[in-house]
């Protein structure tokens, strides 16, 4: 039986991490153990390669929007077809920190690049491939890049304006109000509420 591909999704500092390790533990207690962990971008060496410019930059040399776009369809297509199709076509149960949800949120609402653009890329790259269940951590882009802040230095996203992460945000409202596989989770409570939101989510889909 093949397994399922489960993205978490959001903002800096929303708790990713600890949404991951809540859905690995709660697909454990359904006996669902053999799983994949990756990350996007990155999660293959050329990927990792991508992730590095598109966070960092390189050699001072200005990374235009286009081109931050299409590394990321880059690595997540080497993502896709080398790691995560051959891990979901043995049965494993696959959990992503971000997925093609983040590009429409940062590139196309953040850069402001056009729609219409991404979603030519989004076919022509993945077709109809898409997680079956995203979780989005909703939080403000004021808390949550005070979260970020808390954990050490700012990559070159990181470092963006708030009307940035305010677009993104939008964005990603948008898109799980009119998606019904993505659940939009309060990242904005306790470590506690949250993990209580992410649990009753996954075991009610896991029931269902």
């Amino acid at each position: 039986m093949a397994g399922k591909f489960i993205v978490i999704e959001g903002l800096e500092g929303a708790g990713k991490t600890t949404a991951i390790n809540t859905v690995a533990r709660v697909l454990n207690q359904h006996q669902i153990c053999d799983l994949q962990f990756t990350r996007e971008p990155g999660g293959t060496p050329i990927a990792e390669a991508l992730r590095n410019i598109i966070k960092n930059g390189l050699d001072n040399e200005p990374l235009t929007n286009k081109a931050e776009l299409l590394m990321l369809y880059a690595a997540r297509i080497q993502l896709v077809e080398n790691v995560i199709k051959p891990a979901l076509k043995i049965g494993k149960w696959v959990i992503g920190d971000r997925h093609d949800l983040s590009t429409q949120a940062y590139q196309g609402g953040g850069r402001e690049l056009d729609r219409i653009f991404i979603e030519t890329l989004q076919t022509q790259v993945l077709g109809n491939f898409k997680p079956d269940l995203t979780l989005y951590l909703d939080i403000s882009p004021e808390l949550g890049l005070k979260r970020a802040r808390s954990r050490g230095q700012l990559d070159r996203i990181e470092q963006q304006s708030l009307a940035f992460f305010e677009r993104i945000r939008q964005r990603y409202l948008e898109l799980a109000e009119r998606d019904n596989t993505i659940v939009t989770i309060d990242a904005a409570k306790s470590i506690a509420e949250v993990t209580a939101q992410i649990e009753t989510t996954l075991n009610a889909w896991l029931t269902n």
